[in-house]
């Protein structure tokens, strides 16, 4: 441990260093620099004791950057690296790695042709039909339970006066990173978050205790000024939607509705297929508002979760929670144990008190007949972008039958059958179905295969004895043969598995 005068003179060498030093570390106060043979590093740490204690090591990519991130700074490379105790432990990450590789969601993107790119337009996807038609899906997904549990859809600007950033404090903590531009001289910017605008609403109208709580969710498309060298894919994007949603309940309402939101979390991650974990992240040194207040709604948000998931089925993560309210981390596992931060539940006390946000309370007492909403901010699949890049590489591009762009392919094994195959074909797509017929010159065989690379996840054979029995033979994208079924028939079943999300 080092004073900053100490650390100044340690890295006089390095300006990238005493930069760090001069902008990061207070004044009279101390930072932390670790020693490992011959290096003297800056860092929080922990290091290795030495390096004896590496014994499989391997350096896995490095790119071009520029100091903080600013084109205008001086050019950097920056190097990425990894290191295992054990030789083992390094060959199973590298096995992993090439998995990683061949699930890869640009990869997958480009090969299903779902999604585009254009520098014209860095950052912001092309959703080509394929790809809109899973986009779209989970959008309907979402609204589905939103149907079922209690949320009412609004809709909300794209841009606002900046005032109204300024208002809510993310003018002082986000502005670099929002679009902002003139309109007749002042200041307005496209939206990077839904909650002012539903703040807006919840205020235009006088509020009763009976009227909460108000549950309000936005499909809104927000935009965030991200820099050009952070775009990655679809994990890091400029323009995106969020399934927004904002609770607006009373203090005594907060437990109900965080372990609503969290069944609501459940229902979602089980039907992709996917784990979770959770964390109360709590009072953080720089938290705003009464302890009282914080003290009480971490209690509820502890009996929720509780509740939900039974006592040792979460664990606390003290001091982070954000300076506006507790919040609770879900840690989503894909089918490779990775770890995704995509669902959040979070309290917020600052907002109603930033735009004096009040209901009519049951009470004749002087100065009790009002009181302020607590808003819980909750996003299930977060950016929709960003859940589609996980749930590809989650899949590995084989989507599963409710959620697949591709559905039916009918394959006729003579053009005399081309035409009952596009009456099968036009009754699927009456019914809702992805459906396309191969009328190409290819055999037989290459027909079944480009279907299945194509993860069709059915394929209908149609020859003479399917033709006279209104019937059509199935195989699975795994090449398993299912047999012969009546039209009927098979579009009842593709109706349970739809309804089933199968």
């Amino acid at each position: 441990v080092v004073t900053k005068s100490e650390a100044l003179q340690l890295f006089a060498g390095n300006p990238f260093k005493q930069a760090i030093i001069t902008t990061k570390v207070p004044d009279d106060s101390r930072t932390t620099v670790y020693r490992c043979g011959d290096l003297v590093d800056l860092c929080q740490g922990p290091h290795v004791a030495h390096t004896g204690k590496i014994k499989a090591f391997a350096a896995t990519r490095h790119s071009a950057t520029n100091w903080l991130g600013d084109t205008d700074n001086d050019s950097l490379q920056r190097m990425y690296g990894i290191s295992f105790p054990d030789k083992k432990m390094l060959k199973v990450w590298k096995e992993n790695q090439e998995k990683a590789k061949e699930r890869d969601h640009r990869r997958i993107m480009e090969k299903q042709k779902l999604v585009m790119f254009h520098d014209l337009s860095a950052g912001s996807a092309f959703w080509l039909p394929h790809g809109a038609r899973i986009y779209n899906k989970l959008i309907d997904f979402i609204k589905d339970h939103y149907w079922k549990r209690g949320f009412d859809e609004v809709i909300t600007p794209n841009i606002y006066n900046l005032d109204l950033w300024h208002q809510s404090g993310h003018a002082m903590h986000y502005k670099d990173a929002m679009f902002v531009f003139d309109v007749e001289g002042q200041e307005w910017a496209m939206k990077p978050m839904n909650c002012p605008g539903h703040c807006l609403m919840f205020k235009s109208a006088i509020r009763s205790y009976r009227d909460l709580p108000l549950r309000l969710a936005d499909f809104g498309t927000l935009h965030r000024n991200e820099l050009s060298g952070a775009l990655t894919g679809l994990t890091r994007v400029r323009r995106f939607q969020q399934d927004d949603g904002h609770i607006f309940c009373r203090e005594d309402q907060i437990e109900e509705e965080v372990k609503g939101s969290l069944e609501f979390m459940k229902s979602v991650y089980t039907t992709f297929g996917m784990t979770y974990k959770l964390e109360l992240s709590t009072r953080p040194k720089k938290a705003l508002g009464d302890v009282a207040l914080w003290d009480r709604a971490e209690a509820a948000l502890a009996r929720a979760m509780d509740s939900f998931a039974g006592k040792g089925g979460w664990r606390v993560n003290p001091g982070d929670g954000a300076f506006y309210g507790p919040k609770i981390d879900i840690k989503v596992m894909d089918a490779m144990d990775r770890v995704h931060q995509c669902a959040t539940v979070q309290l917020d006390f600052q907002l109603p008190i930033r735009f004096d946000l009040q209901y009519t309370t049951d009470s004749k007492e002087k100065g009790e007949q009002f009181a302020r909403p607590v808003i819980v901010h909750r996003a299930m699949l977060g950016s929709v972008e960003r859940m589609f890049a996980v749930l590809c590489e989650h899949y590995g591009g084989k989507w599963p039958f409710w959620l697949s762009p591709r559905q039916v392919m009918l394959i006729p094994v003579h053009a005399d059958f081309n035409d009952f195959c596009q009456q099968v074909r036009d009754r699927l797509h009456a019914e809702g179905f992805y459906a396309d017929v191969d009328l190409s010159k290819a055999t037989f065989q290459k027909k079944v295969r480009n279907a299945q690379i194509a993860q069709y996840n059915f394929q209908l054979v149609v020859g003479a004895n399917e033709v006279s029995s209104g019937s059509v033979n199935v195989r699975t994208r795994e090449n398993k043969v299912e047999g012969e079924k009546k039209v009927d028939e098979f579009v009842e079943m593709l109706k349970k598995l739809r309804a089933d999300h199968q």
